[in-house]
């Protein structure tokens, strides 16, 4: 048997008191009221989330300023910072149940929970307030040079508050629908569950040695081969707590990481997990992430040795076409900073409706050996919504035509580049713990195109490395 060890995982967080079964009610109970109505502005002066939305959407600055605005945004507060997960911000979205749109509001403003609770409805007067892209999510703050940051402490000032206090239903989404209609939003997945290998390593949310910031902990889906990440601030009051066994559904307002290379949910309480069933099969697999990369290579590649625009052939590589006609290419990047160099590349723009392309490792062999890792880097040209996958295979037999009876799984702790990176981003995958194979096993990116035959979208691939 091999040594096992604690594993850092891209994903996800939160849970129950004590006891990790917790059962949250399907709806919020009704919050008490705050105070009394404040002076509620003129229905001609009230605009919607929407609204604020689109004035940065159409204007050519990175952010947009209201100067001048004599306008108040409505919308209901989802978020509260009691526990600690926020900080110096409201998340708001535009209507208590079915919301179609929500926003940030930096403000430097402590305990914000006393003020306003979640389901109160609130104005914002926007004069002096500016609209941008804060860490991926479009935000409510002041402009400071080229940044966004939270406004001061006397904006609080600008925020009404309503006696409305508005029963706030999650929006039920599938962990495949995660996308940016959903962000700010309040939403709910269902059947899903942490994987196993951060159970039985007793992982907390975001309580250990390398969690700076926030914890990021993978959830996996026991519906279909897919995760997404959970995030826990550093400073929640439940960042030490264990994460939860069993199954169930999680409640948290979609945002993304810091970076802005993921998404990811986070929530106002642990109460929001609600893991009351069995665990499930995953679809995916999962030995979690590693602290630190081997130093002995088992098999790399960094297509060097290839000529320019020549399919990818040799070093044990198999190159599928599985539809379509554009397989794995050699391609030097040397237009963009930062470049990846010469790596490889499908990009099938303009030539077929549907593109379907493999990449499979030679065999390697994980029974010799301990603590195997994983890394690699992609990038994207404008892929829109095609998509990239990193696949494992135990009973595939090296033979071609024998490819799509193996049965292959996602390696669901690897960081891939999202479809709406911007393309000069270079994205590290994360070491990728491997540790936990114990067979031989192949490697497989497979890229997906989205069906557009006139822009199918193009993914680049390099620094491969296997190692122990």
């Amino acid at each position: 048997m091999k040594n096992y060890k604690i594993q850092k995982i891209t994903g996800v967080f939160l849970i129950g008191f004590l006891l990790f079964s917790c059962v949250a009610d399907d709806d919020f109970d009704l919050p008490e009221s705050l105070g009394e109505q404040e002076n509620i502005p003129p229905k001609n002066k009230i605009i919607q989330i929407a609204d604020v939305i689109n004035d940065f959407a159409q204007n050519e600055e990175e952010r947009f300023s209201y100067a001048d605005s004599d306008k108040f945004m409505e919308g209901y507060v989802i978020s509260s910072d009691e526990s600690g997960n926020f900080y110096q911000e409201l998340i708001v979205q535009d209507k208590p149940e079915n919301p179609t749109a929500g926003i940030k509001i930096s403000i430097a403003v402590n305990s914000l929970y006393t003020h306003y609770q979640i389901g109160q409805k609130i104005y914002v007067a926007l004069h002096g307030f500016s609209v941008g892209r804060e860490n991926g999510v479009i935000s409510l703050g002041v402009s400071n040079g080229e940044f966004m940051e939270a406004a001061p402490a006397q904006f609080e000032e600008k925020i009404i508050r309503d006696s409305i206090t508005a029963n706030i239903i999650p929006l039920p989404i599938e962990i495949n629908e995660i996308a940016e209609e959903y962000k700010n939003l309040l939403v709910e997945i269902n059947e899903v569950q942490f994987p196993e290998n951060l159970i039985s390593d007793e992982l907390s949310f975001a309580g250990e040695s390398f969690d700076e910031f926030d914890g990021e902990r993978t959830v996996e889906s026991c519906l279909v081969d897919n995760t997404f990440t959970m995030s826990t601030s550093t400073f929640a009051d439940f960042k030490s707590l264990n994460l939860p066994d069993g199954s169930g559904k999680i409640r948290g307002i979609l945002s993304r990481n810091f970076e802005d290379t993921f998404y990811v949910l986070r929530v106002n309480t642990v109460a929001d997990i609600a893991f009351d069933k069995e665990r499930c099969e995953p679809i995916g697999f999962n030995c979690g992430l590693s602290e630190e990369e081997g130093s002995i290579n088992l098999f790399s590649e960094d297509f060097e040795s290839f000529d320019d625009n020549d399919e990818v052939s040799g070093n044990g590589w198999t190159n599928f076409v599985e539809t379509g006609t554009s397989s794995w290419e050699v391609f030097i990047d040397n237009t963009n900073a930062p470049s990846m160099g010469k790596g490889a590349i499908v990009d099938p723009s303009g030539s077929d409706e549907s593109s379907i392309a493999w990449l499979i490792s030679p065999e390697i062999d994980f029974s010799n050996q301990e603590n195997e890792t994983l890394s690699f880097k992609t990038s994207n040209s404008f892929a829109d919504q095609s998509n990239l996958k990193v696949l494992i295979s135990f009973d595939w037999d090296g033979v071609e035509e024998n490819i799509l009876l193996a049965n292959w799984k996602s390696i669901t702790a690897a960081t891939i580049v999202n479809d709406d990176a911007d393309f000069r981003s270079i994205i590290n995958s994360g070491i990728i713990d491997l540790s936990c194979v114990e067979a031989s096993a192949y490697i497989a990116f497979k890229y997906i195109g989205s069906g557009d035959e006139e822009f199918d979208g193009a993914y680049e691939l390099d620094d491969i490395k296997i190692s122990h």
